[in-house]
């Protein structure tokens, strides 16, 4: 007879039918004993009563209360809608005289990896997986279906691990590879498809809420495929899973962080924002830090964490106190406590993808180049105008070059006709030969004469 296993045997049972009145909820426990906690059911209640002494069913207070004929002391009470079948109550009694070993919730117990059961065809078995399906197929007397054909095993591996079918000439192909080995290389190019990490981000996407609404009454646009890219390339990358975590959750508190760390953390930032002029800002700050408490316990605790919101939780281990402990952590972010209705809300980066970087680096290339060549053309163009200046005050008399095609020639010397001012002052400055206009961008001059 197999040995009775405290969480898959014991636990149900004490949930079902005791924890209501010898459970988490201090508001409703009976006599202040737990049986929820190891500590609760092998504590002293005085007087020399134990609920559970282990190896010793004789001394145990619940053998003798789940047996007893006494209707007052009978338990689950008479008038209780619980009742222990005969099964029940002896899987408790076995339990305990086995030694009553306790077990946390097996969630939170770590993973350890099994021995494979023992199997009697052991030809048909080719991984740790199978030994497990076909010890179950043996004990209930059935044999394993034979392998699929090719194209059927090309097709059921094709939509798993990219959600697509395979093409035609793939299919082919699969086929007329004879070669040993050919489904493993079928699956290895699978793997290293960007397909792969696509259809593996779906149901992650969707446990982070990536295709909720953004708002409450209106749903403006935001922008997060930036790390929706970061997912599925952490699954083409196959990032471990302890940076998988670590960098979606906290990312931007690591020493120096990326900017793809950065874009991890937008995990938490596809929750609903509101945008309604009238909100108090502080109370939407903690519904966005509750949300955030909420989908992280659910998602990488497999916890309805939300619970103990209101009151310590009656299922799990968490009390109100951690929960709002958890609360401030997410609660550290700059805020506003309302949202835009169009675009991201802050606090956001500037995300450029890898060809924006690439572009932006040669745009810097390119821009630090022609700050070298203006710089370059300035020192150019001043020794070129000191060269010029001085040629020309040297040639002052000699103006010959200047009459070439000449139609009219104006002085500003004296009072020529045909020149005169009709917006603000005739300012007059020395030029190269002569008075010249100065022409300051306030004042006109106006020619009226007829050409020569």
């Amino acid at each position: 007879m197999a040995k009775v296993d405290f969480n898959r045997d014991i636990r149900p049972i004490l949930s079902d039918n005791c924890f209501k009145c010898h459970g988490p909820d201090e508001n409703k426990r009976e006599a202040e004993m737990r049986l929820d906690t190891k500590e609760g059911a092998f504590a002293d209640l005085g007087g020399g009563y134990y609920p559970i002494v282990p190896g010793k069913q004789d001394e145990s207070e619940m053998v003798w209360r789940i047996y007893t004929d006494d209707e007052d002391d009978l338990m689950p009470p008479v008038d209780s809608s619980n009742t222990l079948s005969a099964n029940e109550k002896d899987l408790i009694r076995r339990w305990i005289e086995e030694g009553a070993e306790w077990k946390n919730h097996w969630s939170f117990e770590p993973v350890e990896r099994p021995e494979f059961p023992a199997v009697a065809d052991v030809d048909w078995t080719r991984n740790g997986i199978d030994h497990f399906v076909l010890t179950r197929l043996e004990e209930e007397g059935l044999k394993p279906s034979p392998e699929a054909d090719g194209t059927t095993l090309i097709r059921r591996v094709t939509l798993d691990l990219t959600g697509l079918p395979p093409t035609p000439a793939e299919v082919d192909a699969f086929l007329a590879d004879t070669k040993p080995g050919a489904y493993e290389q079928l699956v290895d190019r699978l793997l290293a498809s960007p397909r792969y990490g696509e259809s593996m981000a779906l149901p992650w996407l969707d446990a982070a809420r990536y295709a909720d609404t953004d708002g409450y009454q209106n749903d403006g646009p935001r922008y997060m495929w930036r790390w929706r890219d970061w997912v599925i390339d952490a699954y083409n990358q196959n990032k471990p899973f302890d940076e998988f975590t670590i960098e979606q959750l906290a990312g931007d508190l690591l020493p120096n962080p990326s900017l793809d760390q950065i874009i991890a953390t937008g995990f938490n930032r596809n929750h609903r924002y509101n945008s309604e002029s009238g909100i108090v800002f502080k109370e939407f700050l903690l519904e966005n830090a509750v949300d955030r408490v909420d989908t992280t316990s659910t998602v990488w605790m497999g916890l309805t964490m939300g619970c103990a919101r209101c009151h310590d939780h009656k299922f799990d281990p968490f009390s109100t106190k951690e929960y709002y402990q958890l609360v401030s952590y997410f609660n550290s972010i700059t805020e506003s406590g309302r949202a835009r209705k169009w675009g991201n809300s802050e606090p956001w980066v500037t995300a450029p993808t890898k060809e924006q970087f690439m572009m932006l680096d040669q745009k810097d290339k390119q821009l630090a180049n022609a700050k070298i060549a203006l710089e370059n053309a300035r020192v150019h163009i001043q020794d070129s105008q000191k060269v010029w200046e001085k040629n020309s005050a040297m040639n002052a008399s000699d103006h010959n070059f200047l009459k070439r095609g000449l139609v009219r020639y104006y002085s500003f010397d004296g009072n020529d006709e045909g020149v005169s001012v009709i917006k603000g002052q005739p300012w007059m400055s020395s030029g190269i030969f002569g008075t010249a206009a100065n022409l300051d961008g306030s004042s006109q001059f106006v020619v009226e004469s007829d050409p020569i």
